[in-house]
This record gives structure tokens, C-alpha cells and sequence, in this order.
């Protein structure tokens, strides 16, 4: 069965994958138990290129080459989720100065074979994990250098296309530095978030690469952060924004500009969603906790009738204190009204 077929074959279950980004281990505690009560059927985590490869290998796609330096966070929450027959999908994200002439970390590998090549090490060294999301967020300037945003609705010029275009090259090239390893590989590529420096639509139509083709993946990975209801029949969201009740129209804009031969409708894979209950440093809107539980019944009901959903990921198992407020239980371990929607979602 080809990797396309099997996406097909388990997109009856798609709108039952909930997912939940990391940590897996907190204060030496897993929490795969809470994972588990909550039905979590895949658990997201981060590898950070740039700290697990601080010097250039010389082998790069040798997990075991002494350059690198695997978290041992990542590597024991892997094996937890194997233990709890959840599955990982893990993002790569942030380059070394080596590999991006001495650049801070969010800035783009000088050479996307750079970066497809650690895609391999990492593969090879989680053998488990077979969802792959390329980045996170680049079209939000903190996340991914060199970009020059864009007025909204504007047709962009050569410096503000520069982005999107080294971002199609990396994807590209991880796409198949990681079917290399292995065909069950899914790779999540696009990864962007309700607004931005460049619209997501304007993201979307300028993922091209030299050739004018659009780069390959098998899923479109998006972070639809609302402050609204999550209701397909609402409006489309202003500025180019693209929130939960947007994600019909996202599907559409994603079919046109980057689906190919093989896969002309890719699935979605909603990365990271949360609803803060209490001013927080991450977002300029809150809820009180009862809407913030109707709002993720709403948003899971959706994703059980919109087969394009693959999985629709959370982030914040607990609140953290001025950072985030968007947890599912407070701080001191109160679970929040939200905890029971999201488990019986």
C-alpha cells in the first residue's frame, strides 16, 4: 500500500486523532497518563537543529556522528508514547550558525540539503516517528529569517518572495531526504498560523520552488488560533486572517496551489490550537473557561465532519503562569471545564 493509500485509508480516523504538543516528561514526571485519559492519539514535540548540532558533522546523516547531541527529553518522551501507543510527530525547526552563515537561529540554512540531511539523522535515530513537520510558523518573521512582510491582499515582489521560496526548498528537500528513509515518512509541510508577516494565503501562493512547481508534502501543517466561535458558516476572517472557522476556505487554497499528481487534495494537520481562559503574554484576547470548553466541543465537532482534518493538535496541557493561560488544567492542578470537553471530544 503506497504512502498516499494508506493516508486515504485512515482518513475515516483522521477526525478522531486529537493531538498535544510536549513536554512528555515534566519534573521528571511523564505525562502520557493525562495524554492517555484525554484520548491524545498523537504527541507532538520539537528537535531543535540548532542546539542538537551546535558543530557540522561529519556525517550528517548518521544519528551516532559526535556532533550530535540528542535531547533526552524528546528522546525519552518518544519512547514513552511507544509505551502508550500514541504516535509522535516532531518538528524540526532552527539552524545552526554553520549552516546559516553565522545567523541567529531562526534564519534559513544557506544549503536545504543542510537541513534535509539532519532530517535523515533524526529519522534514523526515532525510527517510530513518522509525522514530520517541517518548521514552525515561517511566516512569522521571529520564526524564519530572511523574510520582508507584506501588505495584506498585495502581490509580492522578488524580496518579499524570498521567504516563501527558501522555505519550498528546505520543504522539498526534507520531503525526500525522508521518504529516502523510509515511505511510511508523512511530511507536514506549509506550517503557518492565523496571520503573520506574510498572510498564510500569500504563503500558500508563493511556495514555489526555481522550477515553479510547488514543493512536495503530504499534509499541510496550520496553527488556526481564533478569537471566535469555531463555526464553518462564519465569514471568512478579515486581513487574510485564517482561524478554526476558516479552515474549509484554507483546504480550498490549499488544493489549488499545492496539490499534485498522486495527492491533489492534501489533508490538514492542525498543529497547535488553544484557548487562553485569563490575560496571557501569547495572545491579546481571553474567555471565560465554560467558553473556552464550548469552543474546543465546537472545534473537535468540526474536525469529526471535515474529513480534510487530519489531526488537530493542543498546546498547553497545563497554564503557565503570564506565559500562556491557554492550558487545560491551572497551575495548582485544577482541571478546567475545557479538559473534560477536550477528552470527551
Amino acid at each position: 500500500m503506497t504512502l498516499l493509500s494508506c493516508a486515504a485509508a485512515t482518513g475515516a480516523q483522521a477526525a478522531n486523532l486529537k493531538a498535544m504538543w510536549g513536554p512528555g516528561i515534566q519534573n521528571g514526571v511523564s505525562r502520557f497518563p493525562t495524554y492517555r485519559d484525554l484520548g491524545v492519539r498523537i504527541y507532538e514535540d520539537a528537535v531543535p537543529w540548532a542546539s542538537v548540532a551546535l558543530r557540522r558533522p561529519r556525517n550528517p546523516r548518521n544519528p551516532n556522528d559526535p556532533s550530535y547531541a540528542w535531547p533526552a527529553e524528546v528522546t525519552r518522551a518518544v519512547a514513552e508514547a511507544g509505551r502508550y501507543h500514541i504516535q509522535v510527530a516532531l518538528q524540526i525547526m532552527g539552524a545552526p550558525p554553520w549552516a546559516n552563515g553565522g545567523q541567529p537561529w531562526n534564519w534559513a540554512p544557506a544549503n536545504p540539503r543542510d537541513y534535509a540531511n539532519f532530517a535523515i539523522a533524526a529519522a534514523r535515530r526515532y525510527p517510530s516517528v513518522h509525522l514530520w513537520m517541517i518548521w514552525g510558523e515561517p511566516s512569522r518573521r521571529p520564526d524564519f529569517e530572511p523574510l520582508t512582510p507584506a501588505p495584506r491582499f498585495a502581490k509580492l515582489n522578488a524580496e518579499q518572495r524570498l521567504a516563501p521560496h527558501l522555505y519550498a526548498q528546505m520543504l522539498d528537500a526534507a520531503y525526500g531526504a525522508l521518504k529516502h528513509v523510509g515511505r511510511a515518512n508523512v511530511v507536514i509541510g506549509g506550517m503557518t498560523y492565523t496571520t503573520g508577516d506574510i498572510s498564510t494565503q500569500q504563503w500558500i501562493e508563493n511556495l514555489r520552488l526555481p522550477d515553479g512547481r510547488p514543493p512536495r508534502l503530504d499534509m499541510y501543517g496550520h496553527n488556526p488560533f481564533s478569537f471566535r466561535a469555531p463555526d464553518l458558516s462564519n465569514p471568512p476572517s478579515p486581513e487574510q486572517e485564517v482561524d478554526f472557522s476558516d479552515l474549509g476556505r484554507l483546504s480550498k487554497l490549499v488544493d489549488r496551489y499545492l496539490g499534485r499528481p498522486g495527492n491533489p487534495h492534501p489533508k490538514l494537520f492542525i498543529s497547535e490550537w488553544t484557548v487562553p481562559t485569563a490575560v496571557d503574554f501569547e495572545f491579546d484576547f481571553y474567555v471565560e473557561p465554560l467558553v473556552q470548553s464550548k469552543w474546543i466541543t465546537d472545534g473537535l465537532r468540526i474536525a469529526r465532519r471535515l474529513p480534510r482534518i487530519y489531526a488537530v493538535g493542543w498546546i498547553h496541557l497545563y497554564d503557565e503562569p503570564s506565559i500562556s493561560s491557554g492550558g487545560l488544567i491551572q497551575v495548582d492542578g485544577t482541571k478546567k471545564p475545557g479538559y473534560s470537553a477536550w477528552k470527551a471530544g
